[in-house]
């Protein structure tokens, strides 16, 4: 944001904040969503890399296509868990998959 924007924002009684900040999170909570976030958006990626539908992808993790896509939307029920065992059944490389961890 630029300097003279958040000093209006800052004047008019604004806190300028993270979403750590916001919703009160450790560090911990923090790396833990940006984890699951990270897997959920690559294994998006890497099943359409491979050209494989979220249907096609289900029946090879023998689950369902609803939960594929909670998966891949990082929905909050989704442990991560689901998330890297899937990531192995489409054989990605563990090289791969340590990219996906976020910085």
């Amino acid at each position: 944001m630029e300097k003279d924007k958040q000093k209006r924002v800052e004047a008019a009684g604004w806190k300028i904040g993270d979403v750590e900040e916001l919703l009160n999170l450790t560090q911990e909570e923090s790396s833990h969503i940006e984890l699951k976030l990270s897997l959920s958006q690559n294994l998006q990626k890497w099943r359409r890399m491979l050209n494989i539908t979220q249907q096609d992808f289900a029946r090879l993790i023998k689950s369902s296509q609803s939960r594929v896509a909670k998966m891949e939307a990082g929905d909050p029920s989704v442990c991560l868990d689901l998330l890297v065992r899937p990531l192995l059944a489409l054989k990605t490389p563990k090289r791969a998959l340590s990219c996906m961890l976020p910085k």
